[in-house]
C-alpha cells in the first residue's frame, strides 16, 4: 500500500513539474489561483516564470496585491538568470511583459523598469523579428504609453495586428498569446469610440479560444450594457 502511494505521489509530481503552456493558459483562463500556484512552485525554467506571470495576472484582479508582488518577483528572477545564461527572445519579451506589469502595479519603477522594457523588446525584435508574442508585446506596452513617448492606441493596434498575422505561422513549443493579440487590439479599438471592431476582435479571440476568460468578460460587459 505504501509503495502504491509513493508511485502515486511521484506521478502527481512528475505531471504538475511538467506543466506545460497550455496547462497554464487552461488554469489562467478559469482565474484557478491554487492551479497556477502549483504550477509556479513546481515548473522550471520560461514555463514557471510564465505560471508567476499570469498567476500575478489572476492574483491583481481578485485583490491579492501580495501574491501578484511575490509572483512578479519570481517571474523576474527566473527570467533574468535564464537571460544570463542564454539570449532568447521569448524570455526577454515575457521579462519585458513583467517589466511592464511592476511598472502598472507600481508607478514610480517606470523610469527605471520603462527603460530596461524599451531596451529588451528592441533586442528581442532584432534576434527574431518574426516572432509574435514580442509583437504581442511591444503591443500592450504601446497602450499604456502615451504616444508623445513612442506608445499610443493606433501603435497598439498596428503591433496586435501584426502579432495576429505573425501567429499563423507554425508554432510548436511556446504558443501563448494569439486570443489574447485579439482582445489588446479590441481595447485599443474600445478606446477610441469603435465599440463594434472591439466586439469583433473579442469575438475572434473567443473563437480561436472559447475557454478564454477575459475576452468572454468583455463581451458578456458590453451585452449587459444593451
Amino acid at each position: 500500500m505504501k509503495t502504491l502511494l509513493l508511485i502515486t505521489s511521484l506521478t502527481l509530481v512528475s505531471q504538475t513539474s511538467f506543466a506545460n503552456i497550455s496547462d497554464i493558459d487552461a488554469a489562467a483562463n478559469t482565474m484557478n489561483i491554487s492551479e497556477l500556484t502549483q504550477y509556479s512552485q513546481n515548473s522550471s525554467n520560461y514555463e514557471k516564470a510564465y505560471a508567476n506571470y499570469r498567476l500575478a495576472i489572476t492574483a491583481n484582479i481578485i485583490g491579492q496585491r501580495v501574491i501578484a508582488a511575490q509572483s512578479l518577483t519570481q517571474a523576474q528572477q527566473t527570467l533574468e538568470t535564464m537571460l544570463d545564461q542564454q539570449t532568447s527572445a521569448d524570455s526577454q519579451a515575457l521579462l519585458a511583459a513583467v517589466y511592464g506589469m511592476q511598472i502598472a502595479v507600481d508607478n514610480s519603477k517606470g523610469m527605471t523598469l520603462g527603460m530596461e522594457t524599451t531596451q529588451l523588446l528592441q533586442q528581442a525584435t532584432e534576434l527574431e523579428p518574426n516572432n509574435p508574442r514580442v509583437s504581442l508585446v511591444k503591443a500592450i506596452n504601446a497602450f499604456y504609453t502615451p504616444g508623445a513617448f513612442g506608445g499610443g492606441l493606433d501603435k497598439a493596434q498596428t503591433l496586435a495586428s501584426q502579432a495576429i498575422t505573425l501567429y499563423d505561422l507554425p508554432c510548436d513549443t511556446i504558443c501563448w498569446g494569439h486570443a489574447e493579440a485579439y482582445t489588446w487590439r479590441g481595447l485599443a479599438k474600445q478606446e477610441q469610440g469603435n465599440l463594434s471592431g472591439a466586439m469583433q476582435d473579442w469575438q475572434a479571440a473567443m473563437d480561436i479560444d472559447p475557454q478564454y476568460g477575459w475576452a468572454k468578460f468583455l463581451l458578456n460587459q458590453q451585452a449587459a450594457k444593451q
